[in-house]
């Protein structure tokens, strides 16, 4: 456990005793993770705004009964992605989404990287597998490249069991791989470069909003 992670346990257990500061810290350390990840599922700003709001003010007023949970992180991801799933199902006037799988997801780019010519080829090219591949093949490499969580981790958020994370992130580098018809190796290497060298643009900084207030 690192540093950052043994910090957000102590925030977690302060807020769940009452502790507003604590409350807040929490709020601003996350804000800005939940909706780059929301913005993943939907363009709706609004509707991310909502989750992220109700999924606070659903951990200040039951804090009493909440657990310790292992990562904070994995928790609040979640849970905001269960609370924004519902969100997303009673919006979908017109679109018939009878379950999670049918939420569609998209890994989006807002930077240019600086690579050389033959990364820059590669880069275009995998932008353009990702956008083809299923929803959750997306997410589960945008969980595990970018936010870094471990296959349990991902497990737990996405609702499946251990050895189909395995499964999901294997079959979905493969599809890569027969797209692109280079070595895996090489994949990743770019992948982890694109989904960390780039800034989502629509995403306002934490710093520009506040959590729900309550008085």
């Amino acid at each position: 456990m690192d540093n950052k992670q043994e910090q957000h346990i102590l925030l977690w257990k302060s807020f769940k005793s009452g502790d507003w500061e604590a409350y807040t810290s929490l709020y601003h350390a996350y804000y800005r993770s939940l909706n780059n990840y929301g913005h993943k599922f939907t363009k709706d700003l609004n509707l991310i705004e909502d989750a992220i709001h109700d999924l606070f003010v659903s951990l200040w007023t039951n804090r009493d009964n909440l657990g310790n949970p292992i990562s904070v992180k994995n928790y609040l991801y979640k849970s905001f992605r269960n609370t924004l799933f519902r969100k997303i199902k009673a919006e979908s006037r017109f679109f018939d989404l009878q379950d999670d799988n049918s939420i569609p997801f998209e890994i989006s780019y807002d930077q240019q990287l600086v690579l050389d010519e033959d990364e820059n080829r590669l880069q275009q090219t995998i932008k353009d597998v990702l956008y083809k591949l299923p929803a959750r093949q997306q997410e589960i490499i945008y969980l595990r490249f970018y936010d870094g969580l471990s296959y349990e981790e991902i497990a737990e958020v996405m609702c499946i069991h251990v050895s189909s994370t395995y499964k999901l992130l294997y079959k979905a580098l493969e599809n890569l791989q027969q797209s692109l018809t280079i070595v895996s190796i090489g994949i990743v290497d770019v992948l982890v470069k694109i989904l960390n060298g780039r800034t989502d643009l629509a995403t306002p900084s934490a710093s520009n909003v506040y959590p729900p207030d309550f008085y």
